[in-house]
């Protein structure tokens, strides 16, 4: 007796493939924020400042509007990849859940769109850049992205440093020397992220040790002065040949600069009886200002009489 064969339906073949497309198609899902953990090393400061707070107004009021990125994690819950700053506006604004996309991905893929999801945001720290193009360099050379296998490893690491960019408008050589900022110790990297070290002295200093960088700051911070290029590649030079210490940064920084201003020095004992206790630098700078302001606006009258 011949067994009976059972034939597909066109219906059957149909809604297979349609339940297989729709499988493969990425869903937009309302995941609870508790399920959702940072992104390991995230790079970008995610801060509760006047810009946060509106954004957090938004999202009380409308909702996210653009859906977060986020991988599943193999112990569960959920990766964040793109959208912390969502993610900490929802938060502020009493949500218990967040829009997201989810999406399998490697390591590598991840810190891609990490990356790239956030540079294009405005006002980003020198710091922020540093070590988003240092993941996304690695990266990248994980993932074998050379145009020329022949290449030696130096000139494959630049070649990828020229595609990053590229991509953000920057030549290869300057996203090496944001890279050089990463081996800034953490002090002197606020120093550069507040502007008060330009970047090209601070890629140079970047090549001093550890212990001679300290040095390096506790100098600037008792000579309240910040060195010129050329007095950092100084150091720079030092360093390598084995000659800087504490002496010699301390005789570069306060020798005189070309074309520098002489300063002003009020002796601290002189005027802190006049301050209340707990008066910052910058509060005791204001008042001083705002009082000369109404005294040189006092004989200003008075010479016009």
């Amino acid at each position: 007796m011949r067994a009976s064969i059972k034939l597909t339906t066109v219906a059957d073949l149909f809604s297979t493939e349609e339940s297989r497309a729709d499988e493969k198609r990425e869903k937009v899902m309302d995941i609870p924020l508790s399920e959702i953990s940072d992104f390991p090393g995230h790079p970008f400061k995610v801060k509760a400042d006047e810009a946060m707070l509106e954004m957090a107004d938004s999202v009380k009021q409308y909702g996210v509007l653009v859906p977060g990125l986020v991988r599943p994690k193999a112990d569960g819950g959920y990766e964040m990849v793109a959208g912390h700053r969502r993610k900490k506006a929802s938060e502020l604004a009493g949500k218990e859940t967040m829009p997201c996309i989810v999406r399998e991905l490697d390591d590598d893929q991840a810190i891609i769109i990490m990356v790239d999801s956030n540079l294009q945001r405005e006002n980003i720290s020198p710091s922020e850049k540093a070590f988003a193009y240092k993941m996304k360099l690695e990266a990248m050379n994980r993932q074998g992205q050379r145009t020329d296998l022949t290449s030696r490893q130096v000139v494959g690491r630049l070649e990828s440093a020229d595609i990053i960019g590229r991509e953000v408008g920057e030549s290869g050589r300057q996203i090496q020397r944001y890279i050089r900022l990463t081996e800034l110790t953490p002090s002197i990297l606020e120093m550069v992220d507040d502007k008060r070290i330009a970047f090209n002295p601070a890629v140079e200093i970047s090549y001093l040790a550890e212990e001679e960088q300290h040095a390096l700051y506790e100098t600037m911070q008792s000579e309240d002065c910040t060195p010129s290029l050329a007095q950092a590649q100084r150091m720079k030079k030092l360093s390598q040949d084995g000659r800087l210490n504490v002496d010699v940064i301390f005789s570069i920084l306060t020798e005189e600069k070309p074309n520098q201003k002489e300063k002003m020095i009020i002796r601290r004992e002189r005027i802190d009886r006049f301050f209340p206790k707990d008066f910052t630098e910058k509060q005791k700078e204001d008042l001083i200002v705002q009082l000369l302001e109404s005294w040189y606006k006092k004989r200003q009258r008075e010479l016009e009489r």
